[in-house]
């Protein structure tokens, strides 16, 4: 792996920002990787285009192998002003760069030292840090009947693969009173912040260990002297298995009012399913032993907390490991940044693993 060339490549992909948000932003973006991909792969892409948002698929024969990845980032258009793309001291850094442009770099390059790719599908979507919302169906349609799927987000802290994500679900809780003049007669009123104040407490106890149940953004009221009519609350979930995201999803749609006079509305539920360990097992251990045969240090496996495509791709049953990407740290965050040494070698990991499935 030239890692010259593998620079050049990640520069022409930080540079085109590529914010979730903005559409023709992601076209832009899309537009390069297609080129880039084209490039290395020898073929050109199918751009799929849902409700706006650009995703690219290269499918050659008969799809066995799966790599799935995202070009779109969390950060603005204009980010690149505050946090330009920079190389020093063996640190690349600039907006996307470890979540997960280097990932992408290193697929192409991966799957281009291969002598064949009969038998591969890459996947490359344009809304996975909104949850997926137009690709999810691309995801799982792609993933269904292949022997594995491999993502190459971001790794884990020290470079450790991700064997276990966390199911996430999310909900919007609405309480719905009865206003009145907080002074002459707040007994006339219903009050939906109250209510939704012991709805929180009860949220908030619904967390069992490794599940956690998060309330969020809250809203309501409209005035300083009205007992407010409405009021809301937005919750994150968290769960390590189905059964855990089960139970919570019929918690949180059991919950009744409290007070006289209000009602709730809940909307949301289940957004990714869980990326258990059993589908990331056999894939793991494959890793390990290509990793000692390529002198690398042994690999880690992590379970982590935040979801990405690979909680789509186990949740129809295809075996997954994620975390094959970039090796660095500060994912959305201004501190965003990857150890350029790392890419070749986990390219060189990753080739391996798909010619290991393939052959």
């Amino acid at each position: 792996m030239n890692l010259g060339l593998m620079l050049q490549d990640l520069e022409e992909l930080v540079v085109c920002e590529s914010f979730s948000a903005d559409h023709h932003a992601v076209a832009r973006s899309a537009g390069v990787v297609a080129d880039q991909g084209t490039r290395m792969l020898g073929a050109r892409p199918e751009t799929i285009v849902i409700a706006g948002v650009s995703h690219l698929r290269w499918t050659f024969g008969t799809p066995r192998v799966l790599l799935v990845g995202h070009h779109d980032t969390v950060w603005p258009i204009g980010t690149l002003r505050e946090h330009p793309w920079s190389v020093a001291d063996g640190v690349a850094r600039g907006p996307g760069v470890f979540d997960m442009k280097a990932g992408l770099v290193q697929t192409f390059h991966a799957l281009a030292a291969l002598p064949s790719l009969s038998g591969v599908c890459v996947l490359i979507t344009g809304d996975e840090e909104l949850g997926s919302p137009t690709s999810r169906a691309l995801v799982e349609d792609s993933a269904r009947g292949c022997a594995a799927a491999f993502v190459p987000e971001a790794a884990a802290d020290g470079g450790a693969l991700k064997t276990a994500r966390k199911g996430v679900s999310t909900y919007e809780i609405t309480a719905r009173g009865k206003s009145a003049h907080a002074g002459l007669e707040p007994q006339a009123g219903a009050n939906a912040g109250v209510e939704l104040a012991h709805q929180i407490i009860a949220l908030a106890a619904m967390g069992d260990g490794a599940t956690t149940v998060t309330p969020t953004v809250l809203s309501g009221g409209a005035t300083v002297n009205t007992v407010p009519e409405l009021a809301s609350v937005s919750v994150d979930v968290r769960v390590p298995t189905g059964e855990e995201q089960k139970r919570v999803d019929e918690l949180v749609r059991a919950l009744t009012p409290r007070l006289a006079g209000t009602r709730l509305r809940v909307s949301g539920g289940p957004n990714r399913p869980p990326l258990e360990e059993a589908s990331s097992a056999g894939l793991f251990e494959l890793a390990r032993r290509i990793a000692g045969d390529l002198g690398m240090p042994p690999l880690r496996g992590v379970a982590v907390g935040g979801g990405s495509d690979g909680n789509l791709t186990a949740g129809v049953g295809c075996p997954t490991l994620d975390g094959l990407g970039a090796v660095g740290g500060g994912a959305h965050a201004a501190h965003e940044h990857t150890l350029v040494a790392e890419m070749p070698v986990r390219a060189r990991l990753l080739a391996g693993l798909v010619g290991a499935v393939l052959g």
